[in-house]
């Protein structure tokens, strides 16, 4: 049978087994969707993807499964995948699983006891207040503070000055108003005065028998008095060093002489510090300038491994993805870090010379293949998306030598196709490096490998089977800020 035909159908029922177990494993029917499905409007959806988690009390019942424009605002689908009793007064709202985790919706399903939602309606949803809106209200508030600390507020302060001088003006028409009153005032304290004048006498007495009774008191408790006009006399002077030691640092600020004196007194001394202060607003400025680039990148790692049935050898690599974010560039970039088994072929002779009892020699020359493993290899792609993005086309360097490679979604986010095919002046011209496989994600981070590698060379071709791990960067944060702080 030809090594083609051998070829295709090893790769036939290995996609056939492939797709099986991802049919039954993902409970998935290409033929029509299972779960109910509900509709939810938003102002806002910045943030939230598609395929994102629908949650129920923190509980996972179903995810994002369509997002689109109606009019002004935005329409999402949920496919509830647990039945979830909805009733009137339902509505969604958009979270984040932590601080930096990613955003999922949501639901509340409504009070108790409400009738059921009529099916086909449409949940109200709540949008999160966004961080560019939040800063634009504090730099609002900021404004507005600063303008009433500089004095060009206006309003409030106007108005508290017309309010005073409003105040002051009735005050001066109360006044004039009663006079009359006033001078009825003054003849109360004349007739009180009289009243004094006679009752003096027997208040004269009462205060002599109270200041018999102080006075008393006062030789009883003498000994205390002393002690604290003692104390008194300790504080006031601590005061007075205090004071003085105030005066002498005054002093010395005015004569120039300090750190301080010298930046009162010292143009020179003045213009170092400005000058100081621009440069550390330059390096700020700078700084934020690097971090703003480096927040404009997405960046994906992840690490996989698969084994060679034929030669039962296996191979690991480190991989990192790079993509600019916000539609900047439309180009992907990757680097792979190999561990392979492979290794590369090479000629080695063997010379032997023989000497006959005659005299004369012979010659013999032996050429033998010699496989060196020892070798570790990179790989270094740039890729150019197409299809709306279900395909990118990569090309540049594949284990160290030139090569291109192709991926196809064949379901968006969950079955992938690859093919690969390298170096192309190969040792011993043997036929290119070529590779096929596919590739399953069961779950967001993990994914799992299988296909045929170098199928053009009898002596290498092998099938494989791997699983790999893979992290975004909204992953990396979630787990940073998932670590406990000690």
């Amino acid at each position: 049978m030809p090594q083609a035909v051998k070829v295709g159908i090893f790769m036939t029922a290995a996609l056939v087994l492939l797709a099986w177990l991802i049919l039954r494993v993902e409970d998935w029917n290409p033929f029509g969707a299972r779960g109910r499905r509900v509709d939810a409007l938003f102002d806002s959806i910045e943030g939230l993807d598609d395929r994102s988690a629908v949650r129920v009390a923190g509980v996972r019942v179903g995810r994002v499964d369509g997002i689109r424009l109606d009019g002004s605002r935005a329409r999402v689908t949920l496919l509830l995948e647990t039945d979830v009793a909805l009733s009137e007064g339902a509505e969604a709202a958009i979270a984040n699983l932590g601080l930096l985790g990613d955003k999922y919706v949501q639901l509340d399903p409504g009070p108790a006891g409400a009738p059921l939602l009529a099916e086909g309606a449409v949940l109200p949803g709540r949008s999160p207040v966004s961080l560019d809106r939040a800063m634009a209200k504090l730099e609002k508030i900021g404004d507005s503070v600063e303008g009433l600390l500089s004095g060009q507020g206006g309003g409030a302060f106007g108005d508290l000055v017309a309010s005073i001088r409003a105040t002051s003006d009735e005050l001066r028409a109360v006044i004039a108003e009663n006079r009359r009153s006033f001078g009825g005032t003054v003849a109360n304290f004349e007739r009180f005065s009289a009243t004094l004048a006679e009752e003096l006498p027997r208040l004269t007495r009462q205060i002599e028998q109270v200041l018999a009774q102080v006075e008393s008191v006062v030789g009883e408790n003498r000994g205390d008095l002393r002690e604290s006009m003692a104390n008194l006399r300790e504080v006031t002077g601590r005061v007075q060093t205090s004071v003085d030691n105030l005066n002498e640092i005054t002093g010395k600020i005015a004569r120039g002489e300090g750190t301080i004196g010298k930046l009162v007194n010292s143009d020179e001394a003045h213009d170092e510090l400005m000058a100081a202060l621009d440069s550390v607003d330059k390096g700020v400025s700078a700084l934020g300038d690097t971090l703003g680039r480096v927040g404009r990148l997405q960046l994906d790692v992840g690490i996989e491994s698969y084994y060679l049935s034929e030669s039962g050898d296996s191979q690991s690599a480190f991989r990192l993805d790079i993509q600019p974010r916000g539609g900047e560039s439309p180009h992907l970039y990757r680097l792979d870090l190999i561990s392979t088994p492979r290794g590369r072929f090479y000629e080695k002779q063997d010379v032997v010379i023989v000497t006959n009892p005659d005299g004369t020699t012979e010659t013999t020359t032996t050429t033998r293949l010699t496989l060196d493993r020892s070798r570790n290899s990179y790989s270094a792609l740039v890729g150019f998306p197409f299809a709306d993005r279900r395909g990118t086309f990569w090309t540049g360097l594949i284990e160290n030598e030139g090569g291109l490679q192709v991926d196809y979604a064949l379901i968006p986010d969950k079955v992938w196709m690859s093919f690969e095919a390298y170096d192309f002046s190969r040792e011993l011209d043997q036929d290119p490096h070529l590779r096929l496989s596919a590739t399953w994600f069961p779950w967001k981070n993990l994914y799992l490998r299988a296909g045929y590698d170098d199928p053009l060379v009898d002596e290498l071709e092998s099938p494989f089977v791997g699983a790999g791990l893979r992290w975004s960067d909204d992953d990396i944060k979630y787990l940073a800020g998932s670590i406990p702080r000690f």
